[in-house]
């Protein structure tokens, strides 16, 4: 049994700002060990309910945030940046599960630092429905036939979660409270409660679904201001619909997900 974790850390219990979660910034040090226990919260369970390979790639901005020293070595770590599959990175065929830790909402949702994948974006969609990285990376691990399984974060994305995943369990480790607030559980706990979450969907791996692209699948992204949709239109392929919304259709969603990072990254350079 093989397990992919994609961690992120805006999710993790006691990460309320941005300071937290930029290198050099202020806490991001205490950020990055919150972020790092609870993978090994998610490792430890894994591994008690049966995996025999738990692989971690580090996809928080830069993507070198775990310290190597703090984690599970059990584990291998998957870190830096740019990386091809940026999020899902090394995730292939081979593994049977895949585990979202410290994920955060989508962009316009009340979640505690709600976004997708930057502040360029206002709101993505795949083939008419709203998404954020949860949904984005889940339909890309289901070209591989892996499942979401686990997902850990606050009250807002639990309830993403139901509705996109209804089949996963969630370790609910904070409630958003604002965009910059909320209720956290204390440490230990928001661990015990990614530990038990683990464990039981690695026991319950028979019951997990990969998430089925459509077919010819659209990604419709809408930015904040004009330009960012003007240097996104640049991206082969891809059509300007409005002044803010941008679209690109393929049949291979591995090739609508590599658009969407080619136009939120060029939206990016556009204040």
């Amino acid at each position: 049994m093989q397990v992919y974790i994609s961690t992120d850390m805006e999710g993790t219990a006691g990460v309320t700002g941005w300071v937290m979660t930029h290198p050099g910034e202020h806490d991001y040090e205490l950020s990055r060990r919150l972020m790092a226990a609870e993978v090994n919260a998610a490792i430890e369970g894994a591994f008690q309910g049966g995996a025999t390979t738990v692989v971690v790639n580090d996809s928080h901005d830069g993507m070198r945030n775990l310290p190597l020293d703090q984690i599970d070595p059990r584990a291998l770590v998957l870190s830096g940046s740019p990386k091809p599959g940026s999020m899902v990175e090394g995730l292939t065929e081979d593994f049977d599960l895949m585990f979202c830790t410290g994920y955060h909402a989508m962009a316009g949702s009340p979640s505690t630092l709600a976004h997708t994948y930057n502040l360029t974006v206002q709101e993505a969609q795949i083939s008419g429905r709203r998404v954020g990285e949860l949904g984005l990376n889940a339909y890309w691990a289901a070209t591989f036939g892996v499942p979401v399984a686990l997902v850990t974060g606050d009250d807002v994305l639990e309830a993403e979660t139901r509705d996109l995943l209804p089949w996963a369990r969630y370790a609910q480790v904070k409630e958003a409270r604002g965009r910059y607030a909320s209720l956290s559980r204390g440490a230990e706990a928001a661990r015990a409660a990614i530990r038990q979450a683990a464990e039981r969907a690695v026991r319950e791996h028979a019951t997990m679904k990969p998430l089925q692209p459509p077919e010819n699948p659209e990604v419709k992204v809408r930015f904040t201001n004009p330009g960012q949709a003007q240097s996104a239109a640049i991206c082969p392929g891809a059509e300007r619909l409005d002044a803010l919304t941008v679209r690109f259709v393929h049949s291979d969603y591995r090739q609508v997900y590599r658009a969407f990072r080619t136009l939120v990254t060029l939206a990016s350079g556009q204040n």
